[in-house]
């Protein structure tokens, strides 16, 4: 059984910057894309940046500069280093272990990030 916990949310001023983590019990395979996702209230979740197990990334153009994925596959945990943070960049930051073997995809519970003066 595969399990996601997230942390690192908090209250952030617009410019600064915060960085989450992402702790993975169960195993991690080498087919396995982990990503980070986000939902602001009213709104749909989105894909904020996904990471190949060799390190692969990938960004939507709204992060693009600003936020990067990482990943320790030896500790199994992502990380999301957000930079330059803006208030629409506030919502709750889940992130996701996609298993494309078997179509499987975990999520975590989330961590609130709040971008405000």
């Amino acid at each position: 059984q595969v399990q996601l916990v997230e942390s690192g949310g908090d209250l952030v001023q617009p410019g600064g910057s915060l960085r989450l983590s992402c702790v993975v019990s169960g195993s991690i395979l080498s087919i396995d894309v982990m990503a980070w996702h986000r939902q602001a209230p009213g709104k749909e979740r989105e894909l904020v940046a996904s990471i190949s197990y060799g390190g692969r990334t990938n960004y939507p153009d709204f992060v693009k500069g600003r936020f990067t994925i990482s990943r320790d596959n030896a500790q199994k945990t992502i990380y999301l280093q957000m930079n330059n943070v803006k208030p629409e960049d506030t919502a709750v930051y889940y992130c996701s272990l996609f298993r494309p073997t078997t179509g499987a995809k975990y999520w975590g519970q989330g961590t609130q990030v709040t971008v405000s003066s």
